[in-house]
């Protein structure tokens, strides 16, 4: 297995790594020979060879390290089960028809509150609808004439579904106290000690980010920007390293959309709200937490596709902004500025996997501490002599190279490039490393 299996497969077993999952699910980093079968699907699609085409679809979608599609053939007929997370899609496809469905939750009574919201959400669906099924689970479907389903339709509906149903289960329940879960059979508890972990990195972080805050000698209303820049490196860093379902994932994302949201708010508002969501999160007792943290396996991802070049202009737009928190001896308001950038990243885009490889790399070294907790052998960053450990890194840097040498011939890491002499500088210098690359493709 190499080190892009384990740093991203579902579990990575190894004498080093444990087995833990972080960041959100992509599908875009598909074996080339997965790009193959899409278009064969497209072309048996477009010769009425409507069995072969689905056959290739399947394949398609199917992510051997996620195992997160089955089906059965008979014939022109299906059978098949999608997961998404928390969810399980199911389906059939006979001579006339295609279905899918995912159940999201099991209602005791039927509420007019939740009734309404499905109404509400149903006009932001393109492909498919919510609906009640005969036993009053709250449903999500999507049909479709078999003449009209081709892969590309079908590939966006089931993503709908897949990605809808995953978010407003948690939502759901935990707002309305008649609905429970339903089809969550697939979901895979993690161990207690990787939750104890998890747990103690969500108090910790969240209480260092309020020491820096309230303890600075920084005036928060001058330089709101700068406690803003901290707020949202906390938030990306518990929603990639952490990687909770449910209310958490939804506040961390809630977060997200409160402080780019076009509203007339100032900066210093959008703080203070933005706290209030962190403690929240803070105040959730270790069992409140643990619920929401678990294991799935997925299909679809929400994470836009980017290309080096735009990573590099996101860097060259943000980074400059620590300059005077250096300059003025806020260290840790500077170091926040690359956590950002870096947990916005993974947050949002689908980068180049040696972009991401080493984004994550970012994470062992800054977090090494909590690396160690969740039973990571090789330490990065000692905080109690706050030395770097610059063979692991340069040993880790070399590594990343080896594995993408054969798509990026001109993909390398300089490791002269890095300053080790505080934990700002080595951020500063780490994403000056990362735009140097050359990322060209064979």
């Amino acid at each position: 297995m190499n080190f892009l299996n384990k740093l991203f497969s579902p579990s990575r077993p190894s004498d080093t790594h444990p087995a833990v999952t972080f960041g959100r699910y992509s599908d875009t980093y598909k074996e080339d020979e997965k790009y193959i079968l899409w278009d064969q699907s497209l072309e048996a699609f477009e010769t009425g060879d409507y069995a072969k085409s689905y056959a290739l679809f399947f394949q398609y979608l199917h992510d051997e390290a996620q195992d997160n599609i089955t089906w059965e053939q008979d014939g022109a007929h299906f059978t098949f089960q999608i997961f998404q997370g928390s969810k399980k899609i199911t389906g059939f496809i006979n001579d006339d028809l295609i279905k899918a469905e995912a159940k999201i939750a099991t209602s005791d009574s039927l509420n007019i509150g939740f009734l309404r919201r499905m109404i509400e959400l149903n006009y932001n669906l393109k492909y498919g609808r919510y609906a009640l099924d005969g036993e009053d689970n709250l449903t999500l479907i999507f049909d479709s004439y078999l003449v009209d389903g081709s892969p590309y339709k079908l590939y966006y509906a089931f993503k709908e579904l897949a990605v809808n149903a995953d978010k407003q289960d948690d939502l759901l329940i935990s707002e309305f106290d008649m609905l429970h879960p339903v089809n969550i059979g697939h979901v895979q508890e993690i161990p207690v000690e990787e939750k104890d972990a998890k747990y103690a990195f969500v108090q910790a972080a969240i209480q260092e980010l309020f020491d820096t805050v309230d303890q600075s000698k920084l005036n928060n209303e001058q330089y709101a920007g700068g406690v803003a820049y901290a707020m949202l490196d906390t938030c990306y860093k518990l929603d990639y390293l952490v990687k909770p379902e449910g209310t958490t994932m939804e506040a961390l994302e809630r977060i997200h959309r409160l402080y780019f949201s076009q509203s007339n708010k100032r900066t210093l508002e959008k703080n203070a709200e933005i706290r209030k969501e962190l403690e929240k999160i803070k105040n959730k007792s270790s069992e409140e937490l643990s619920a929401e943290l678990y294991r799935t396996s997925s299909t679809f991802g929400i994470t836009s596709p980017t290309n080096h070049n735009q990573f590099v202009a996101f860097i060259d737009g943000e980074l400059h902004h620590m300059d005077w928190y250096v300059e003025n001896r806020y260290e840790k308001i500077a170091c926040s500025i690359p956590g950002y950038i870096v947990g916005y990243c993974l947050f949002n885009f689908a980068l180049p996997l040696p972009d991401k490889q080493l984004l994550h790399l970012y994470y062992q070294v800054m977090e090494s501490a909590y690396f160690s907790l969740l039973g990571d052998e090789v330490l990065f960053y000692e905080a109690e002599t706050g030395k770097f450990k610059r063979k692991a890194i340069r040993k880790a840097l070399d590594q990343v190279q080896r594995d993408n040498q054969e798509a990026y011939p001109r993909f390398r890491p300089d490791f002269s490039l890095l300053d080790f002499s505080s934990r700002h500088s080595f951020a500063k210098s780490y994403l000056m490393m990362l735009r140097q690359l050359d990322l060209t493709k064979v």
